[in-house]
């Protein structure tokens, strides 16, 4: 997928489908986070709950624009990558693509937060080298 280093499989299940028969947008927030899950492991081992300096990730802002519906049994390849990063936060972007089309983007604004202090926190120098190594 042009422009992403990191990509998954994903096939569409029953339970992604709506009341109209195609994946409903709920969906493919959770395709979203399944990526960035997958990527922050590939990136250093990191999860949501984890990205260094005692830090997760909290999520204050989403947003998706469905392309073309996608069905139960689709094949899809979900593009994961950060495209910005702040002081404290860090934002990805997603494709998600059928047969090399795209059926769906968005983009999430990620901060590093620190779920015992309940406040956020500055990126780790660790995690921000990792993604610019990553990312080049």
């Amino acid at each position: 997928m042009e422009g992403f280093n990191f990509t998954i499989p994903y096939t569409v299940r029953i339970v992604d489908v709506n009341y109209g028969g195609h994946v409903a947008n709920s969906a493919v927030l959770n395709f979203f986070q399944d990526a960035r899950i997958a990527y922050l492991e590939k990136l250093g081992g990191y999860s949501e709950h984890d990205i260094g300096n005692q830090c997760g990730v909290i999520m204050p802002e989403a947003h998706l624009k469905y392309l073309a519906e996608m069905f139960h049994g689709d094949e899809l390849v979900i593009g994961v990558r950060i495209s910005k990063l702040g002081r404290s936060s860090f934002t990805m972007v997603y494709r998600i693509e059928r047969d090399s089309e795209a059926t769906a983007e968005g983009e999430t604004v990620l901060v590093c937060f620190d779920y015992d202090k309940r406040k956020p926190r500055r990126l780790d120098v660790a995690f921000r080298e990792m993604v610019e190594v990553f990312e080049g």
